[in-house]
């Protein structure tokens, strides 16, 4: 594949990611959403609310960014924010390609890309703005980089550094990268200094805040028992698995296997340090989160999981890369082609995927249009001057602190404290009650008004309930 040719097909996916993100609005998750409030308190000189009630972890480039979108869009700061992470998914798709082409050759290379772009996981990631997809396309363009030139140094450890502002996986991938290039003559200390960018500045701006150097992870520490979230070291093994199978797809995991096997045998690939890093780290990090009593989550297996994808590149389209008259070519593009109908059928059972992502989204948005209706009328502007907006507990409490650019006091929930005056939300309808009016840790009659509150409006699935 030519360079032009290569620029030409990054460029048509960015233009239709642009145009699905245009023609599709989605907004933002719960993190994100916290991100774009702290960054509108920060512009507005105050500190940002790190320590709010079941606030999540900061992540500190994340904030920066948020900060910079809410100066140049203002209140369109949560759709920019996606815009951003749709592009980086692009470029995440593209960095896999240079890093799948690097070790195991072009066609491999983008079978890595396409299996990576196809992830409903990973699309899902990008329609509400998770922090995950800028970090994984930091990282493997660092990988891309260190593929085609092992040991480059300083321009593969600023992307690691940047990504260690975003996720601490990266800080043991710095780590590790200082101490390979350390492997030659002098200790590097300019390397050393960017790899410990990422945990001491995320310390700083925690001691800032907080005052607690290590207040994201005791946060997260304390959320995730808060909320009963799956954590320590026996529900690794089971979530492991199951967290691959459902990012990669299980016939991408068993490919990824047969490529592995495959690249063994025939001692193929070049930089085979870049994966093996990669899928190392990944599973170590994973593994180190059970053990500090962290949640368990599939978003801590997505660097491993996008790791496997070029094994599994290689195991699909490493065939084309012999010459034509090698023997093993055709028996080997025969078995793929058999593999590929049997994979059919999976697929097609898998098509009701496409309709629940789509479900999805369309749901998200319905959600954020009601309370977007709500929080504008004039029951709520009414009911605004005699108390708070609650909401059953944390779950839209940062969507509606963006929405009415309000602070921790002016919007909260009824979880952590009851409240006799204001503006009390409510969810009209099964599905959204279901979603969004219970939390672990919340008592479930925080979703019936008080005695005072009388009903002022419903918008679609929210209702609204005002005393004063």
């Amino acid at each position: 594949m030519s360079r032009r040719h290569e620029l030409a097909a990054v460029a048509a996916l960015a233009l239709a990611a642009v145009v699905v993100w245009a023609l599709v609005p989605t907004y933002p998750n719960y993190d994100a959403y916290y991100h774009l409030a702290w960054g509108r308190e920060l512009l507005d000189g105050q500190s940002p609310s790190f320590e709010a009630y079941k606030a999540p972890t900061q992540h500190p480039l994340y904030l920066v960014i948020a900060a910079l979108l809410g100066a140049l869009t203002g209140a369109g700061a949560d759709r920019a924010l996606v815009l951003l992470t749709a592009l980086s998914l692009v470029a995440l798709v593209w960095a896999v390609f240079r890093t799948g082409r690097a070790v195991f050759g072009v066609w491999p290379g983008v079978v890595s890309a396409a299996l990576t772009g196809s992830s409903f996981a990973l699309l899902l990631y990008a329609a509400r703005a998770y922090v995950d997809i800028p970090f994984l396309a930091l990282v493997f363009w660092a990988a891309a980089l260190e593929a085609q030139h092992p040991r480059r140094g300083a321009r593969v450890m600023v992307l690691l550094a940047l990504a260690g502002l975003l996720r601490p996986e990266a800080w043991v991938l710095a780590g590790l990268y200082w101490m390979w290039c350390a492997r030659r003559p002098g200790w590097k200390p300019g390397l050393l200094a960017l790899a410990l960018a990422g945990p001491v500045m995320w310390s700083l701006v925690d001691a800032s805040v907080t005052g607690d150097p290590l207040h994201s992870l005791h946060a997260t520490s304390d959320l995730a028992g808060e909320l009963g979230r799956e954590r320590g070291l026996g529900a690794i093994p089971g979530a492991l698995v199951s967290y691959l199978a459902d990012t990669l797809r299980p016939p991408v995991l068993l490919a990824a296997l047969g490529g592995v096997v495959i690249a063994w045998r025939r001692r193929a690939g070049r930089s085979l340090h870049v994966p093996a890093a990669l899928l190392g780290v990944g599973l170590l990090t994973f593994i180190a989160t059970g053990v500090a009593g962290l949640s368990v989550l599939p978003r801590y297996l997505t660097v491993p999981a996008v790791t496997l994808t070029l094994p599994a590149g290689y195991a699909l389209a490493g065939w084309a890369e012999l010459p034509a008259w090698a023997p093993v070519r055709r028996r080997w593009a025969l078995t793929v082609g058999v593999l590929a109908l049997i994979g059919s059928g999976f697929v097609a059972t898998r098509l009701s995927v496409v309709d629940r992502f789509t479900t999805e989204l369309r749901y998200v948005r319905a959600v954020h249009d009601d309370l977007g209706a709500a929080l504008d009328s004039g029951a709520v502007a009414a009911g605004r001057r005699c108390g708070p907006v609650t909401f059953p507990n944390y779950r839209l409490v940062p969507d509606a602190r963006w929405i009415l650019d309000a602070s921790r006091d002016e919007v909260g929930a009824r979880s952590a404290k009851r409240r006799e005056r204001g503006v009390a939300v409510f969810y009209a309808d099964r599905k959204t009650l279901r979603r969004f009016g219970f939390a672990d840790g919340a008592s479930p009659r925080t979703n019936a008004p008080d005695a005072g509150f009388e009903r002022a409006g419903r918008h679609g699935r929210i209702t609204v309930y005002v005393a004063c």
